[in-house]
């Protein structure tokens, strides 16, 4: 056995004092305390420190990773017994044995495999595991009802964020993970309405199967298959299957286009980055909009607020139809020749940015009502369905040209591609609430 699983499997037992907080009531923290004041200030050389040490705790006589990750959970178990407004024990459980019981599972994968989506599936898998028994564990101590779709779909959600998190940070970094991980999950459990066994299950084989393809297909690498995987998952909990389809529609169709005549793209300069594997970046920016606005819908159906739901709508289906539009705008008109400037209309090299053509164009007005469509049949779209249909497809050509027009003006001087991306996602969310208005 390897010292670093040995190590990850020390932090695992560590990790499982947090199933004791329901017995300790306000005194949930005391044990971590313990462990932190133990880890800093106590042991600085034996068996247990041997144990548990990190390489850069040897340097400096101290168990900084064991002190770190149990002062990480003192702060949550604090949250969760102290304030009028408490996390609940049962978020706070997960997300102590998520990110654990998630590190021991993706070092038990090292031992086997040298390769990162299988590091990132063992750590993901681990932690969801860990998470619902977890939850499962408190309510039965406690008495409250046993809900094990809902406990999975947090687990899996609060599993997915923390590998999102590892994969751009430090192993040392892990009391940072823990504590975003606590607050995203503790808003989760607020916000997100009742999960059924299918709706957890189905997203489940879904959202897998998905991020699986995006990563074997090379249309997205591991950090931006479990970002996508992250996004949909969010969208079926806090909206529905009708607006993972639509966010699904993007990526899938997104990807195809991006790897459609790839070489000739390449030769021409037009084609993305890295074979056009997508990273976080590039995900987030082109769904980061759409990500608030699904949250945004859930808080006003929480509160009962139907027009803020309506718009809410609105604004997500316009993001996905601007980030569908300028996708298979760029990536389909990149093959043709004789593009112009958006700004002026002369004749520039392709790859230009702010260039266009009318076969991309065409291309993006098609994308954008394509997601219009989508959102029709599948979204909770204010009445009268069909002006909010078309309130989409002009918030979608509204995100294109957005893109287009700062491409040609800003773009490379101070505001990278990402930005870009999101303030056309924006543009069309935009777009599609102040087109809905007047019809």
């Amino acid at each position: 056995m390897t010292s670093t699983l040995r190590r990850a499997g020390g932090f695992a037992v560590v990790g499982t004092l947090a199933l004791a907080a329901p017995s300790l009531g306000a005194a949930a923290f005391a044990p971590f305390a313990a462990v932190a004041l133990l880890a800093a200030f106590v042991i600085d050389d034996g068996p247990l420190f041997e144990l548990f040490a990190r390489p850069g705790d040897r340097e400096d006589g101290r168990l900084n990773g064991l002190a770190g990750f149990s002062l990480a959970a003192t702060g949550l178990a604090l949250l969760a017994t102290v304030p009028r407004e408490r996390m609940p024990l049962t978020v706070f459980v997960a997300t102590v044995l998520i990110l654990a019981y998630g590190n021991l599972g993706a070092r038990l994968v090292d031992t086997r495999f040298d390769d990162e989506f299988l590091h990132s599936a063992g750590f993901v898998a681990a932690g969801i595991l860990a998470g619902t028994v977890g939850q499962a564990t408190v309510v039965s101590l406690t008495g409250d009802p046993m809900d094990l779709a809902r406990f999975t779909f947090v687990a899996a959600l609060g599993a997915l964020v923390a590998a999102l998190l590892r994969s751009a940070l430090y192993e040392r970094d892990d009391p940072v993970v823990m504590l975003t991980v606590g607050i995203a999950l503790w808003g989760v459990d607020w916000l997100a309405g009742p999960i059924t066994p299918t709706q957890t299950g189905v997203s489940l084989l879904l959202t897998v199967a998905l991020g699986y393809a995006a990563y074997a297909l090379g249309t997205a690498s591991v950090a931006g298959m479990i970002t996508g995987v992250l996004l949909l998952l969010v969208a079926v909990g806090f909206g529905g299957f009708g607006w993972a389809l639509a966010l699904a529609s993007f990526f899938g169709i997104g990807a195809l286009a991006t790897k459609f005549r790839y070489d000739r793209k390449a030769e021409r300069g037009v084609a993305e980055d890295n074979e056009g594997a997508r990273g976080t970046g590039n995900v987030l920016g082109n769904s980061a909009v759409s990500l608030l606005a699904v949250v945004g819908f859930a808080a006003m159906e929480t509160i009962g607020h139907q027009l803020g739901s309506d718009l809410f709508v609105l604004a997500f289906a316009g993001s996905v139809a601007a980030a569908m539009s300028d996708t298979l705008s760029s990536e389909i008109g990149g093959l043709f020749d004789n593009p112009r400037l958006i700004t002026s209309l002369r004749r520039v090299p392709p790859g230009t940015d702010g260039a266009v053509t009318w076969q991309g164009e065409l291309a993006g007005i098609v994308g954008a009502g394509l997601v219009a469509g989508i959102a029709y049949v599948s979204l909770p779209l204010p009445i009268p369905n069909s002006a909010a249909a078309v309130a989409i497809l002009v918030g979608g050509v509204v995100g294109m040209t957005v893109d287009s027009l700062l491409g040609a003006t800003v773009e490379g001087a101070g505001l990278g591609n990402q930005a870009v991306n999101f303030l056309m996602t924006l543009g069309g969310a935009l777009g599609a609430v102040v087109a809905w208005i007047p019809l």
